[in-house]
């Protein structure tokens, strides 16, 4: 194995780590707002703040992109599943043309 094929697969690793976190981070984001849209709000609290603070900062610009489409149907939004499904195929498009092997 070559240092060039460690680097890419090292890169790939790193890009699907990435994008395994960032789903993460989109799923907690959905499933806090939803829990605060509900009424079921901590006490200000400058974790609880920046913690919402970073989750909205993160994946606020990702789901943005897929919020132009008209994919509420009623009160449900469908955006953070197209959202996550288009992340998901994105990256593994993506490993799989870092490192083919």
């Amino acid at each position: 194995m070559t240092v060039f094929a460690s680097v890419r697969s090292e890169i790939a690793d790193f890009v699907g780590a990435f994008v395994t976190v960032y789903v993460i981070v989109i799923i907690a984001w959905v499933v806090l707002s939803f829990i605060f849209s509900m009424g079921l709000r901590v006490p200000y609290t400058r974790w609880s703040n920046a913690v919402m603070d970073f989750l909205r900062d993160t994946a606020s610009p990702w789901l943005n992109l897929f919020r132009r489409l008209p994919l509420r149907i009623g009160p449900l939004d469908l955006t953070p599943i197209v959202a996550i499904i288009a992340l998901q195929l994105l990256g593994s498009i993506l490993v799989a043309a870092i490192d083919p092997a």
